[in-house]
């Protein structure tokens, strides 16, 4: 079994000065935590991996492809592999769970 806590996956994220952490990595996904303070910009680019979006905390809204929808705590999102993304208008402080499958390269 592998175990996390999330205020421990926030501070190392923070500690290692990076908006995204990567905190397992097995054959057929990867799962990281994603930071965006509010008013920040998503510097995001289409990934070659499908991806699901859980909203841990904070507010915003995202755009996939052509539709945009506004997220909050308890939100997921599913992004297809090759589509633009991202996240922007963000209100408050967002706090993201990033599964990728197959593993982010």
């Amino acid at each position: 079994m592998k175990a996390f806590r999330l205020d421990e996956l926030e501070a190392e994220r923070a500690a290692n000065a990076g908006a995204y952490l990567q905190f397992l990595r097995e054959r057929n996904m990867s799962v990281g935590l994603y930071a965006l303070d509010a008013g920040a910009h998503d510097p995001q680019k289409p990934h070659n991996q499908d991806e699901v979006y859980f909203v841990v905390s904070g507010r915003a809204s995202v755009t996939v492809g052509a539709e945009t929808t506004e997220v909050a705590r308890g939100s997921i999102v599913y992004v297809p592999a090759g589509v633009p993304h991202r996240f922007h208008h963000i209100s408050e402080d967002l706090r993201v769970l990033v599964v990728f499958s197959p593993p982010e390269a």
